[in-house]
């Protein structure tokens, strides 16, 4: 059972129960491996819960009578909570919607109602949860967890339902607050690439182009470059002020921007890298192990050996950029090679066949479509602040340490 310690003690009156008392039943997903179909209804497995939501991207379909075999065992509802149990084991996810998919090695919480299903999430997703997670792991090559350690694993809970709300409700107006400015800069995202599309979708290379517009290669309009890793061993190159990514940085994120970076390097780190500290508005394409991340950067970094990045203030402008590449990614893909993974070069990336429309187009164009950009980076910075300030709230929230009434709210 989780314990008391100096850098958290469980208030007066809070107690320690097992998920399995907590919650109506706890239960796990099959362990089966039904066979994919090219029609049916999703399985979903560990791989596909990553930062409290669903990524239905990689999930395949399975027969209906694969799925309601599966259903026996495990069916999903409303107010259910989730957990991966193999691989990447801890990550949580809350189903506020009406499911209609199938699980298989993930963790099933069945609450039964709003208010402890929220609970549990947000346990789980806190450090206390995630840290006790980490001392119950089975595994040498691939991290497990145990449906019975699930069974028994500590929830803390408080001392009445009204400490419970006001918990609950606060950290869910700050996901509600996120989920708005998430779902309007998608909106917004998908508005430019519409404009996009109705500007300059409709010509293709080898079709007759307006006057003034002519065919050519992404590197007379671009200019680019490729990054490295300083040696992992030295650690006179690490945990500096620097920011550095690698694509995982990309993989964390669905924002157009990246406003930080996991890792930092120093200033003797830097020098390792031949393209230097890249400026504000770099535009990043992730080259390998998957091509096709993108992301605009509101920060100075360097990068690694895993990217293109393609410099701002060029003849193509990288909203442009962002746009074109993200209607014309097929066409990076097909420039790409390799026999352990796809790859491409910059070279390859450089000789790639576009249509380039005369300058005043694309200027004009940019002046359009820049206040949208403006807004997408807007609130994705209050998506960052929201989400550091409910994180940094979580744990004293959920410890007792700031208690909050309902009438205060």
């Amino acid at each position: 059972m989780i314990q008391e310690n100096d850098s958290w003690k469980i208030p007066a009156g809070w107690k320690i129960d097992s998920a399995e008392s907590y919650c109506l039943k706890v239960t796990d997903g099959t362990h089966d491996s039904p066979k994919k179909s090219s029609e049916g209804k999703l399985l979903i497995t560990s791989k596909n819960i990553k930062y409290g939501q669903l990524d239905f991207s990689s999930a395949y379909l399975i027969s209906i009578n694969d799925f309601e075999e599966v259903n026996k065992r495990s069916k999903v509802d409303k107010w259910d909570v989730l957990l991966s149990m193999i691989g990447t084991v801890g990550e949580v996810c809350l189903i506020s919607r009406q499911p209609d998919f199938a699980i298989k090695n993930v963790g099933l919480f069945k609450c039964g109602n709003e208010i402890d299903a929220k609970w549990l999430y947000y346990f789980l997703r806190s450090h206390f949860g995630q840290n006790h997670l980490l001392t119950r792991l089975n595994g040498t090559t691939q991290k497990y967890i145990t449906l019975g350690e699930l069974r028994n694993f500590p929830i803390i809970i408080p001392p009445n339902q009204n400490v419970k709300n006001s918990i609950v409700s606060i950290l869910t107006s700050f996901d509600d607050k996120i989920e708005l400015l998430q779902a309007q800069n998608k909106t917004l995202e998908e508005l430019a690439q519409t404009v996009f599309k109705e500007w300059f979708g409709k010509y293709k290379v080898g079709d007759e182009l307006p006057k003034g517009w002519r065919e050519g290669k992404l590197g007379e309009v671009t200019k680019t470059f490729g990054g490295t890793t300083p040696s992992t061993s030295n650690p006179n190159f690490w945990n500096g002020e620097i920011s550095w990514t690698s694509p995982k940085d990309l993989s964390n994120s669905k924002e157009i921007f990246l406003l930080e970076t996991e890792k930092k390097i120093t200033k003797e780190g830097l020098k390792k890298i031949s393209s230097g500290l890249l400026p504000k508005k770099t535009l990043l394409l992730s080259s390998r192990a998957p091509i096709g991340y993108l992301a605009l950067t509101n920060i100075e970094l360097a990068i690694n050996q895993g990217y293109i990045a393609i410099l701002p203030e060029q003849y193509f402008s990288n909203n442009y950029m962002y746009l074109w590449l993200t209607e014309n990614m097929k066409l990076v893909e097909n420039a790409s090679n390799g026999s352990t993974f796809m790859e491409i070069s910059k070279s390859s990336f450089r000789n790639i066949d576009c249509v380039i429309p005369n300058k005043q187009i694309i200027e004009k164009f940019d002046n359009l479509i820049n206040p949208t950009f403006e807004k997408v980076l807007s609130n994705s910075i209050q998506i960052q602040t929201l989400t550091k300030t409910r994180d940094a709230l979580l744990p004293k929230l959920m410890s007792g340490e700031i208690r909050v009434k309902m009438s205060e709210l």
